[in-house]
């Protein structure tokens, strides 16, 4: 099909249109797929949490995911009771209403993500329950609820800048009574590909190429034919 100057014109205000959509858009990007978000990042780091023992831990706490270095706090009234199953340990509240924030990233850190969901008074998994993570990178906040999770349930975000928190919370005022519970706190650098604008951006200067080459082809045909009559 040959494209004229109408609508080249047209393309390239769509295109410009995708641009100004794609940049207003929110900066931190969701990953429900774990090996998706694995396939984002360099270098991923998991913290499994099994080295703790199962007992009222203190808040906040200083951990390791690989190289990477976070923190992570309870609260607004209690502590840690790290729970789990066999000689897997997961992170849970002590107080049920508590919320968990992980925060403190290693400088320049923008990925993050782990396995979320609900557990029971004595730290064993309760199914069907729904959590609610934020994540913020300074700029951009976005929150993500999961329903009907199990321990296996993943959630990852990758954001634009660095990350500065991301917290985890009951969803709203629950039927049943549990905690929020953290497992596999994934971290990772995140690898250098092009922003969806940025595409954008490639596709309106090649538009306004080939209107700019098209008008140039019109003015000569013109030109020629002037000099014909």
């Amino acid at each position: 099909m040959k494209l004229t100057p109408s609508s080249l014109k047209s393309l390239t205000l769509a295109v410009l249109l995708c641009t100004a959509t794609a940049a207003a858009q929110a900066d931190v990007i969701v990953f429900t797929n774990r090996a998706a978000f694995l396939a984002a990042l360099q270098l991923p780091g998991v913290d499994t949490f099994d080295d703790l023992t199962v007992s009222q831990t203190d808040t906040p706490l200083y951990r390791l995911a690989g190289p990477y270095s976070y923190r992570v706090s309870a609260g607004p009234v209690s502590d840690f009771y790290p729970a789990g199953s066999g000689s897997d340990t997961w992170l849970a509240t002590t107080f049920s209403s508590d919320a968990i924030t992980f925060s403190s990233f290693s400088s320049g850190l923008r990925a993050f993500g782990g396995n979320f969901f609900g557990s029971d008074i004595n730290g064993a998994f309760l199914p069907g329950q729904s959590v609610v993570l934020t994540a913020n990178d300074g700029s951009t906040t976005r929150t993500v609820s999961l329903s009907d999770t199990t321990t296996t349930t993943f959630l990852g975000f990758i954001a634009d800048n660095a990350l500065t928190s991301v917290t985890l919370r009951q969803d709203g005022m629950p039927s049943t009574e549990y905690w929020v519970t953290a497992n596999n706190v994934t971290l990772g650098m995140v690898t250098a590909v092009p922003e969806p604008e940025t595409y954008a951006m490639l596709l309106a200067g090649l538009a306004l190429v080939g209107y700019s080459a098209c008008r140039r082809s019109e003015g000569r045909l013109a030109q020629n034919l002037a000099e014909l009559g």
